[in-house]
């Protein structure tokens, strides 16, 4: 298992947080790192919802909710030959804000190649998520 972590601070109730967080086919309003996110089914996002996520550099990937919490977030998984990449979206309150931790969690054989060998693009695309979260809630810079 191989995990990357990034954690932001949003000056924003999580009231305001979470929704952004959960609608996720607006990603790419507030984050380069996401080309477009579509929705295979009907309905709000829930357990079992299936997601379509287009990234530059990187393959298109479908992501299905395997975890939701409307007042702290989600995790979803993709699985491959090999790997089974999971992706965390959470969220808490602190003092002054919201605490938001974004995780991938990569598990098996290749699993463990991919995270090596994209840990940089990784970590870049974490950080521009969370830091476009932030903006979005707090009414700053948009993309």
């Amino acid at each position: 298992m191989v995990h990357e972590e990034y954690v932001v601070t949003a000056q924003a109730d999580p009231s305001a947080v979470v929704p952004v967080i959960l609608d996720v086919e607006r990603w790419p309003e507030w984050t380069p790192s996401i080309r477009s996110v579509r929705l295979l089914d009907r309905g709000p996002l829930a357990v079992g919802s299936r997601v379509v996520v287009s990234q530059p550099k990187l393959p298109t990937v479908t992501w299905t909710v395997t975890e939701l919490d409307a007042e702290r977030g989600f995790t979803w998984e993709s699985r491959g030959p090999g790997v089974r990449t999971l992706g965390e979206h959470w969220a808490r309150p602190v003092p002054g804000g919201t605490e938001v931790t974004l995780r991938l969690v990569q598990h098996g054989p290749v699993g463990a190649v991919i995270a090596r060998l994209t840990r940089g693009l990784t970590r870049r695309y974490l950080r521009w998520e969370g830091d476009g979260l932030a903006a979005r809630v707090t009414g700053g810079a948009t993309r």
